[in-house]
């Protein structure tokens, strides 16, 4: 088995959820898929909505070029079907992968628009993910409109400071079926959040953000742990996608006694940073 192309992108955490106002905004953090294209078919057992079929199919569709039969090699960190955008980051690694094989050096525009092209054909997001696919493969936050294509989606962006810990707090799988009108309810909630963003205010986001899907999800112990973790000291906490993963943003000295008060709980905890993404992107371009 030949490896012909690698591509590295990661995971991210929400700032706004789209489906609240038709605007997302996600950020990086340092969780990361690694995907290897290979020359002989493989399966991928966690590939439960056949995402990488659909990659491929996408690709080949607008007429770039790939073997008759290629396979993929999957190596990541990121907790799936947990808000961590983990759909985002597998069609992005995937796409820069072909990317370096075929020698097509398609723009990061391009990229996007084939990984949500890809996420959509495979059904594995109900908003397109615009924004989770932005935050994979480049740094800081990017308020975007995900009825656009790449090019004009950003609305703005800015950064958050990288010396935050960010915490996840892992709490099994997702068992509720997300839908839009519950979230469309929340309006003055997610109106709230996209105030802060346009303040430059991203960190007051999340955690707004966070409340309004758990109140859309009926996630009402999320509210809880958002509320006592920040009571704890963090900056900020909420829901990240649909949930159930919950992040925590902290001041380093304040990371441990956090870490604790999750563990406490019963639940599982990364430790991690905000991604500059910045060497993804020299190694993809």
């Amino acid at each position: 088995m030949n490896t012909l192309g690698k591509g590295r992108a990661n995971g991210a955490i929400s700032i706004l959820h789209s489906l609240g106002l038709g605007r997302g905004c996600s950020i990086g953090i340092g969780i990361e898929t690694e995907v290897a294209l290979v020359d002989e078919r493989s399966d991928i057992s966690a590939d439960s909505h056949n995402l990488l079929n659909s990659i491929e199919a996408c690709w080949r569709s607008e007429g770039l070029p790939l073997p008759d039969k290629i396979g993929w090699k999957v190596t990541s960190d990121i907790p799936i079907g947990q808000g961590l955008k983990s759909s985002s980051a597998l069609a992005c690694a995937a796409i820069l992968a072909m990317n370096e094989s075929a020698w097509t050096n398609l723009s990061e525009n391009s990229i996007v628009d084939l990984a949500v092209k890809s996420q959509r054909l495979a059904k594995c997001t109900i908003t397109g993910s615009m924004d989770d696919t932005w935050a994979s493969i480049s740094p800081g936050w990017k308020l975007v409109d995900p009825s656009l294509d790449a090019s004009s989606s950003v609305i703005i962006e800015g950064i958050i400071d990288e010396s935050f810990s960010v915490l996840i707090c892992l709490r099994g799988n997702r068992s509720s079926v997300v839908s839009s009108s519950p979230f469309l309810e929340q309006e003055p909630l997610f109106q709230r959040s996209l105030a802060s963003i346009m303040r430059n205010s991203p960190l007051d986001s999340i955690s707004t953000n966070g409340m309004a899907v758990a109140v859309a999800t009926e996630d009402f112990d999320a509210l809880r742990i958002c509320n006592l973790c920040i009571a704890k000291g963090a900056v900020a906490s909420g829901i990240s996608g649909s949930g159930p993963a919950i992040s925590i943003v902290c001041y380093e000295d304040d990371s441990k006694a956090l870490e604790e008060v999750i563990i406490d709980m019963g639940f599982d905890v990364i430790k991690t940073k905000f991604s500059t993404s910045e060497t993804l992107i020299e190694e993809a371009f």
